[in-house]
C-alpha cells in the first residue's frame, strides 16, 4: 500500500503568501512603517503584490487540507516571479533618474512623479517593495518542481514502491524547470554578446550561440503540444532583453523605459503566435529547423520599422568586430549578416533537439521493458548520431563559408577619388545640463586646437550650438544674451576660415496669404557654414525618436499627448528633404543621432549622391557609455551595405572613423573633451555616380522580405501536405 503523500496542504502554503503579501503591504502602505508613497503610478505593483493573496484564497478554495496540485502551483509560482521580475528591473534601472538634475528640477516644479531624493535610497525603496515576494514566489516554484518531478516518477518508473531515488528526482526536476532555465540563460548570453553594462566591446563569439537555448524551448514546447507556452517564454526573452539590453534608456526621458518596454512587448506578443504556429504547420525536418531563422529576420525588419521602428541589438549588432562575416552586408544589409548568424544558432539547437528526442525515446523504451519486466535491453542499444551530426555540420559550414567568402571580399579594392580630412569634435556636454556659454567656449577650444591639422572640415555634434542661428542672428545683441552667443558663434565661424557643421535648432514660418505668420514649426537641424561664413545648406533631421522628440497622434489619441507634454517632452517638427551637403572635396550627408541605425534612412542618401556619412550625435544625456557604443555599433554596418566611409562627431561618444570595410580607423575615449583628424577616403562613384553600388543600395531589404517569403511558402506546403493527408485518410 502506497504511504501518504508527503506534501504540504494548500492551508500551509495559502498562509505563507497571505503573511508574505502583508509584510509587503505593511512595508509599501501602513502610515509610520512605509518607505516611499505609493499612487496609481504604481498599479501594476498593486497588482502584483495583490496576486499573492488572490492566489491564497483559491488554494483555499479547493480545501485548507487537500494535496496541491503542484503542476498548477508551480506555472502561478512561475508567472508570477516573472513578471514582478519585470516590474522590479524596471523599477531598479529607473531610479537612475533619481540622480538627474533635470528630473529633481521636474519633481520641484510640481511635476506629477514620486522619486527619492537619491538613486541610491530609491533603489533600496524597490529592493524592499519586490525582493521579499520575488523570494517567495521562487521558493514556491523550486518547491512545485521537485513536488511535480517526484509525483511523476512515481507514476512512470516507480509505480510499486513509495521511494523515489533523490538522484532521480533532481534530475527530473532540472528537466521540468528547464524551459524558465534555458530561457533566462538566453536573455543572458544575448545581453552579453552585445556591448552591455558587463563589457563594453560585448563578447561577440556568444552570438552564435546566445539563441540556441530560447530556440531549444520554443521547438520542445510547441513538439510536445505546449505552443502557448512557446509564445510566454519567447515574450519572456524580448521584454527582458529590452530591459537589460536597453537599460540605459532610463534615463533618456521619463517615459522612454516605459514606452520601449511595452512597445518591445507588443512586439513581441505579435510575433511569437506567428512562430509557434508556423512551427506546428511546417512538417518536422529542415523545413521546420529553418522556420525561426528565416521568420526572426523578417521580424528584425518589422520591429525596426515604422513609427516604433527601433532597430537596436540586432543579432548582427553583436558580430561588429568580426570585419569578414560583415562584408556580407554589403549584398543583404545588416539583415544578411543576422541571417546568417541565426542559421547556425537554429542548427545547433536542431542538434541538441535531436540528441534529446533520443534520449525521450529510449527513456521510453526503458519504461516499457521496465513496467514489462525486462530492463536490461535498452541499456545495451547504442545510441544514434547521425540525427545531431548533420546539423552540426551544417553550422560549421556556414561559419567557413561566412568567413572564407568575407576574407574574398576584403580582398577586393575599392576605388577613391580623394582624401578630405575633418576635424571631429568632442565636447563633452549635454545642452539639457551644462550652460550654452561653456559650451560654446569647450568647442572653440577644442577646434582652435585642431585647426594646428588643417583640416578641411569641421564638424560639431547634434546641438552643439543649441541658440537658434537663424532666429538669435536677427535680435538685438544687447538686449538678449542667446542673441549675444549667436554673434559670438558668427564671428569665431568667420575667424577660422574653414568649412563647419554644426547641430543647431531651426525652425521653419508658415505664413498666410497676409504675409502673417500663422505657424512656426521647430526642427533639429544641422547647418553647414562656408569657409567665408555663409550659410551654404541645412537639414532638417527626418526620423525622429517617437514619443520623446515627435508624437504624430495628438488628435486621435489626445490623452497620451496630453501624458507626454506633462512629463515635459517637447517636440520637433519632422523634415521632409534630405539635403546633400557640397563642400568643395565631398558630397556628405548627416543622418542625425539614431538616423543612422535605420538602414533605408542612409540607404536614401545614398541614393541622392552622398559620398561620406557624416552623423553628428548626442548621446550624453545617458551617462552610460554602453549607450553610445551599442548606437555606434548599430551605426557601422551603414559603410559595408552602402561602401561608404563613416565619420561620427558627437557631444560625448563615440566620436570615430569607420571605413568603407567597416574597420574602425580611429575613435576617442567617451566623456571627455577630444577631436579626432579623420583622414576620409572619399570613394569613386564613377561617371554620373553609377560606380560604386551595391547590391543593398540597388536592392534594399530584400533579405528579410525573402525570408518572410519563404516561411509562406513553407507554410503553404505544410498546410497542403497536411490536407493530402486527411484526403489519404478518408480514402
Amino acid at each position: 500500500m502506497r504511504a501518504k503523500t508527503e506534501y504540504p496542504p494548500r492551508l500551509v502554503v495559502a498562509v505563507l503568501l497571505a503573511a508574505a503579501s502583508l509584510v509587503t503591504t505593511l512595508v509599501a502602505f501602513a502610515p509610520g512603517i512605509t518607505i516611499a508613497p505609493v499612487d496609481m503610478g504604481d498599479l501594476l505593483y498593486l497588482v502584483f503584490v495583490m496576486l499573492h493573496p488572490a492566489w491564497a484564497a483559491t488554494l483555499l478554495a479547493g480545501g485548507p487540507y487537500r494535496p496541491l496540485d503542484h503542476g498548477a502551483q508551480r506555472r502561478s509560482a512561475e508567472m508570477l516571479f516573472f513578471f514582478g521580475l519585470f516590474l522590479f528591473l524596471f523599477a531598479y534601472i529607473f531610479a537612475s533618474n533619481a540622480n538627474m538634475d533635470y528630473v529633481q528640477r521636474f519633481v520641484a516644479s510640481g511635476g506629477d512623479l514620486q522619486l527619492a531624493p537619491d538613486t541610491r535610497t530609491e533603489r533600496h525603496i524597490a529592493s524592499a517593495r519586490f525582493v521579499p515576494l520575488l523570494v517567495v514566489d521562487l521558493a514556491m516554484w523550486i518547491a512545485a518542481v521537485r513536488a511535480d518531478a517526484r509525483e511523476a516518477l512515481l507514476r512512470e518508473r516507480w509505480p510499486r514502491t513509495d521511494s523515489v531515488p533523490s538522484a532521480a528526482v533532481v534530475r527530473r526536476a532540472l528537466r521540468t524547470g528547464s524551459a524558465p532555465t534555458l530561457t533566462i540563460l538566453s536573455v543572458m548570453l544575448s545581453v552579453l554578446a552585445f556591448p552591455s553594462f558587463v563589457h563594453l566591446e560585448g563578447f561577440g563569439v556568444l552570438g552564435w550561440v546566445s539563441l540556441v537555448p530560447l530556440f531549444v524551448v520554443i521547438r520542445r514546447q510547441t513538439e510536445t503540444g505546449h505552443a502557448g507556452r512557446a509564445v510566454g517564454y519567447g515574450i519572456l526573452y524580448g521584454v527582458l532583453l529590452t530591459l537589460l539590453g536597453n537599460y540605459w534608456l532610463g534615463t533618456f526621458n521619463l517615459i522612454s523605459l516605459q514606452a520601449v518596454g511595452i512597445i518591445f512587448f507588443g512586439f513581441y506578443a505579435i510575433y511569437m503566435p506567428i512562430a509557434a504556429g508556423l512551427l506546428r504547420i511546417v512538417p518536422r525536418g529542415p523545413a521546420r529547423a529553418a522556420v525561426l531563422p528565416l521568420s526572426w529576420t523578417a521580424f528584425e525588419l518589422a520591429r525596426s520599422s515604422g513609427f516604433l521602428g527601433y532597430p537596436w541589438l540586432l543579432n548582427a549588432h553583436s558580430q561588429y568586430r568580426n570585419l569578414p562575416l560583415i562584408q556580407w552586408a554589403e549584398f543583404g544589409g545588416v539583415w544578411l549578416v543576422s541571417l546568417i548568424v541565426l542559421v547556425v544558432n537554429a542548427a545547433l539547437a536542431e542538434a541538441i533537439l535531436a540528441i534529446l528526442r533520443v534520449r525521450d525515446s529510449r527513456e521510453s523504451r526503458d519504461f516499457r521493458e521496465s513496467r514489462d519486466g525486462d530492463g536490461s535491453a535498452a541499456s545495451r542499444r547504442a545510441v544514434p548520431t547521425a540525427a545531431w551530426r548533420r546539423p552540426v555540420t551544417v553550422a560549421l559550414a556556414v561559419l567557413v563559408v561566412a568567413h572564407a567568402g568575407g576574407a574574398l571580399l576584403l580582398l577586393r579594392p575599392i576605388p577613391t577619388r580623394d582624401t578630405v580630412r575633418m576635424a571631429l569634435i568632442q565636447q563633452n556636454s549635454d545642452p539639457r545640463k551644462h550652460d550654452y556659454q561653456r559650451t560654446l567656449d569647450s568647442l572653440m577650444r577644442l577646434t582652435d586646437e585642431a585647426l594646428a591639422a588643417n583640416p578641411d572640415l569641421v564638424v560639431w555634434s547634434e546641438t552643439a550650438f543649441v541658440p537658434n542661428i537663424r532666429r538669435w542672428s536677427q535680435e538685438d545683441p544687447d538686449r538678449y544674451q542667446l542673441a549675444r552667443l549667436v554673434r559670438e558663434f558668427l564671428a569665431y565661424q568667420d575667424s577660422i576660415d574653414r568649412w563647419l557643421l554644426t547641430g543647431n535648432d531651426d525652425y521653419r514660418r508658415v505664413l498666410d496669404a497676409d504675409g502673417n505668420e500663422v505657424e512656426r514649426n521647430s526642427y533639429n537641424a544641422a547647418v553647414l557654414f562656408s569657409d567665408t561664413s555663409e550659410r551654404r545648406e541645412t537639414y532638417h533631421k527626418i526620423r525622429l525618436v517617437p514619443f520623446t522628440e515627435y508624437f504624430p497622434y495628438e488628435e486621435q489619441l489626445p490623452w497620451l499627448h496630453d501624458m507626454l507634454m506633462n512629463f515635459d517632452i517637447a517636440f520637433w517638427t519632422p523634415g521632409t528633404e534630405r539635403t546633400i551637403f557640397h563642400h568643395p572635396k565631398v558630397r556628405f550627408a548627416t543622418p542625425i543621432c539614431f538616423e543612422d541605425v535605420f538602414p533605408q534612412e542612409v540607404r536614401r542618401f545614398a541614393q541622392a549622391g552622398m559620398e561620406v556619412i557624416v552623423n553628428i550625435t548626442n548621446d550624453y544625456w545617458s551617462l552610460r557609455e554602453t549607450a553610445a557604443q551599442q548606437h555606434f555599433v548599430a551605426a557601422m554596418f551603414r559603410t559595408v551595405e552602402l561602401r561608404r566611409p563613416m565619420v561620427r562627431a558627437t557631444a560625448s561618444g563615440v566620436t570615430s572613423h569607420v571605413d568603407v570595410r567597416g574597420r574602425i580607423v580611429a575613435t576617442v575615449p567617451q566623456y571627455s573633451e577630444q577631436y579626432l583628424i579623420a583622414d576620409v577616403a572619399v570613394p569613386d562613384l564613377g561617371p554620373d555616380d553609377t560606380g560604386l553600388r551595391t547590391l543593398y543600395l540597388r536592392w534594399g531589404d530584400w533579405v528579410p522580405r525573402a525570408a518572410a517569403g519563404a516561411v509562406f511558402l513553407l507554410a503553404a506546403a505544410g498546410v497542403v501536405e497536411r490536407l493530402r493527408r486527411r484526403s489519404t485518410r478518408r480514402m
